[in-house]
């Protein structure tokens, strides 16, 4: 591997040096064959051992970051990675730079009330959750592997200790910034200089060409990425669950699977967090609450010789940002030309009968690519006249659309396979039990979410559960 660990080199105020604190016996969990190609992984590196935190691999300078943020819309004050250290950066084979970090490593400086450990159902929904987003094509962390191992770590039960090695572009977070203008305000100018030359180079040769200043031209990139990524999250039905400042990446990548969710019976207003007790965080929220959060974050620019008045204009491209892609998205997802008039609102019918008749988000878009499926489909809505009145439209609306070309379009945007809470669920039940068959299997599963996957699907792969909707503790 080829490491590049540029964090490492700013102001020591800005992270704690530490190795990680070994698991007990880490035992193995699953390896993730595709993120090892990308960054290169040596072969006869012991990723077990590695992971268990009981030996690091030359190259590696581990660190725990220093952030803060706002959660569920109030200043929490300093966080940072309480269980987590950034082992290293490195550059992968697309000539990215990749953050290592390992979850679970113990105790640091930032820990608070925390014991600085990950237990195993929380590591197994974080490893498969980016690994589905990940192949779905939305901006995701995504981890080399985990370990479960016989440390007892103590949550509402005694549960397993477990670590996991995420790999994302990136781990600077909104927080990053709340965290220095309220403790370090004397780095944030060297600090953003940095964080544009390494992730957003293009814009101080921007500057040099246009006279912008290239922080505003920063702060627009950071807008325009959270905004595709937000319209990516809404298109495929993910929650995240808690969108708080110190959860979201300057690169818009999904970071920090908590409580999360994709939804299977259409509730925009499910909350799959069970400490979201006013639904803050809700799938229907999503947009709305990531640009409070950019609101929140552009005033840390403001020291930066910024006006107001220019961060306000680039905070107003968000919204239109958002929905061009989800226009787009929503399009394709029913194989229109984004370009028809009525793209939009016959997607917006679709989701109103979905909505109403309590019907499957996956599936019921994958249900409309063949027409031998709508008598079906048709008779599992309550309000027939409804079904066929969407019906009669779409028909008008995809009539100027080759059937071959329209169906391709929709296998393509529509996935066969999310990972579903009981599919998680299963496996983890499973793997408590040293077994991690279920994992693999849905790992397999969700490699290719797009593809049927005869052979390996279970029928409960494809049907939301039976009664009440699912909403998940933050405990991990």
């Amino acid at each position: 591997m080829q490491f590049d660990n540029r964090y490492a080199t700013l102001d020591e105020k800005l992270f704690h040096r530490q190795p990680p604190s070994p698991l007990q016996q880490p035992i193995a969990g699953h390896f993730n064959t595709q993120v090892a190609a990308q960054l290169n992984w040596p072969q006869s590196a012991d990723w077990v051992s590695i992971l268990g935190g009981q030996t690091l691999l030359e190259g590696f300078d581990p660190l725990a970051m220093a952030y803060a943020g706002h959660q569920f819309g109030h200043w929490a004050g300093q966080l940072g990675d309480g269980r987590g250290l950034l082992l290293g950066q490195v550059i992968d084979i697309n000539g990215q730079l990749q953050d290592l970090h390992l979850k679970g490593a113990g105790l640091t400086p930032y820990s608070r009330m925390g014991d600085g450990r990950a237990v195993l159902r929380s590591v197994i929904r974080e490893y498969l959750a980016g690994h589905a987003l990940r192949n779905l094509g939305v901006a995701s962390s995504s981890a080399l592997g985990f370990v479960s191992s016989k440390t007892p770590v103590q949550r509402e039960q005694l549960e397993r200790g477990a670590c996991l090695l995420r790999v994302a572009d990136c781990h600077v977070r909104l927080g990053h910034f709340e965290w220095i203008n309220q403790y370090q305000p004397e780095l944030l100018e060297a600090f953003t200089s940095k964080m544009i030359d390494w992730y957003y180079p293009e814009c101080k040769t921007e500057a040099e060409s246009t006279g912008i200043n290239p922080v505003l031209c920063f702060a627009k990139a950071v807008i325009q990425r959270t905004a595709k990524t937000i319209s990516d999250w809404q298109l495929v039905g993910f929650a995240h669950g808690v969108m708080n400042t110190d959860n979201l990446s300057i690169t818009g990548s999904t970071l920090d699977f908590g409580p999360f969710g994709f939804l299977e019976r259409f509730n925009p207003a499910w909350i799959n967090n069970h400490s979201d007790h006013g639904g803050r965080y809700t799938y229907q929220n999503q947009p709305s609450i990531a640009h409070w959060n950019l609101w929140v974050w552009l005033g840390q620019l403001l020291p930066l010789g910024l006006d107001k008045e220019d961060l306000q204009a680039a905070l107003a491209e968000f919204e239109p940002a958002f929905l061009h892609h989800y226009r787009e998205g929503m399009a394709k997802k029913l194989g229109i030309d984004a370009e028809h008039p009525e793209s939009f609102d016959t997607g917006m019918d679709f989701l109103r009968l979905l909505q109403a008749e309590k019907l499957d988000y996956t599936t019921s878009f994958r249900r409309l690519i063949d027409e031998n499926h709508w008598q079906a489909f048709r008779d599992d809505c309550i309000d027939v006249a409804a079904f066929d009145q969407f019906i009669e439209r779409y028909q008008r609306v995809i009539s100027e659309q080759p059937l071959a070309n329209r169906q391709a379009l929709m296998q393509e945007n529509n996935p066969v396979y999310i990972l579903r809470n009981h599919m998680a669920q299963q496996a983890i039940e499973k793997a408590e039990q040293d077994d991690f068959s279920e994992v693999d299997r849905l790992y397999q599963l969700l490699t290719t979410p797009y593809t049927p996957q005869p052979d390996i699907e279970q029928e409960n792969d494809l049907l939301p559960p039976f009664g009440e909707e699912v909403a998940v503790s933050c405990s991990s």
